[in-house]
């Protein structure tokens, strides 16, 4: 994939975003990971049976992701040259998340400033896997920017950073290990077993770009507000914090978004009823207020241009 075909990628995303009624893959992946899911325990009796179905599921829906976008880009590019690239770049696009992301926290933001402290919840909900009936408007806020900063790693850096190494398909092989992830990797009494190996590969994969993000949310903070101040904050606390969250790799951009914001992110959520405690991220930062997200969010839009010109840069430099 080349430069200009990134850069046009990038810039269908903003345009263009999600729009729900068109066909997507990642829509396609996740109805293949639920049957999988239903048909392995007709199957499966036992823990390690599961587990092993599992490790088949992680290994082989990425493997055949992109071995059926390789084919299907390269029958287009033997057909019309032109056909192949616009191809490319669609599925590229889909693959990025920032437009949609934007979107979404625009929907919290609204009816939060207006006083609708529902339809935020409501709309919160659409973003977030924890339970959000009995928010706080503090809570809900919370929530959007945890959102946005860790979406910036697997919905934008990581998808770039595939796009300039492998082009769509890779890009599409990582939106299904992170598909994988988000539907089967959590460690709930279903899912311990049969979504232990997706939720350790993703861990694999989102290494470094999780790392990525997180210092190209702190410079898109300083490009941002032009000043020094939030990028020295970012910076110490992603390195004193960053390593505190249970994931290896989330902690990384919301502690970067922590000290950018000057707030306190983590504390308690709960998931079914049931809480799980976060470590504070920030400790020394003021409590979180709505008009927080809209900052986050334009954090956000910044860091994906920069990471959008880092992922062509790299593609120059293979």
């Amino acid at each position: 994939m080349t430069g200009s075909e990134l850069l046009a990628a990038g810039l269908l995303d903003a345009a263009l975003g999600d729009p729900h009624r068109w066909p997507h893959p990642v829509r396609l992946m996740g109805r293949c990971i639920t049957w999988c899911d239903h048909e392995s325990r007709k199957i499966c009796r036992s823990a390690t049976s599961l587990r092993l179905a599992g490790i088949c599921l992680a290994l082989v829906l990425p493997t055949m992701t992109f071995v059926l976008a390789t084919v299907v880009i390269e029958e287009a590019q033997q057909f019309a040259g032109w056909l192949g690239s616009a191809l490319s770049i669609l599925l590229a696009s889909m693959t990025l998340a920032a437009r949609d992301l934007w979107d979404h926290v625009r929907a919290v933001d609204g009816p939060l400033q207006a006083g609708n402290l529902s339809a935020a919840r409501r709309a919160v909900a659409m973003i977030v896997g924890r339970d959000t009936e009995g928010l706080s408007e503090s809570e809900v806020a919370r929530a959007t920017i945890e959102t946005v900063a860790e979406s910036t790693s697997d919905g934008v850096v990581a998808p770039l950073l595939c796009l300039a190494i492998g082009g769509a398909p890779l890009a599409l092989a990582y939106k299904a290990i992170n598909t994988l992830d988000s539907m089967i990797g959590h460690r709930d009494t279903r899912y311990a077993d049969f979504g232990w190996a997706s939720a350790r590969l993703d861990d694999v994969v989102n290494w470094i770009p999780a790392r990525v993000a997180a210092v190209v949310l702190i410079l898109g903070a300083g490009v941002m507000r032009r000043q020094l101040e939030p990028v020295r904050r970012g910076w110490r606390v992603l390195r004193r914090d960053g390593g505190k969250h249970p994931s290896p790799n989330s902690g990384r951009p919301e502690a970067a978004m922590a000290g950018i914001l000057g707030v306190r992110l983590g504390g308690t959520n709960y998931y079914d009823g049931i809480p799980q405690d976060r470590p504070i991220l920030g400790l020394e930062g003021r409590p979180i207020e709505p008009g927080d997200i809209e900052a986050a969010a334009q954090v956000m839009v910044i860091a994906s241009a920069l990471a959008v010109l880092l992922a062509i840069g790299v593609r120059w430099l293979l």
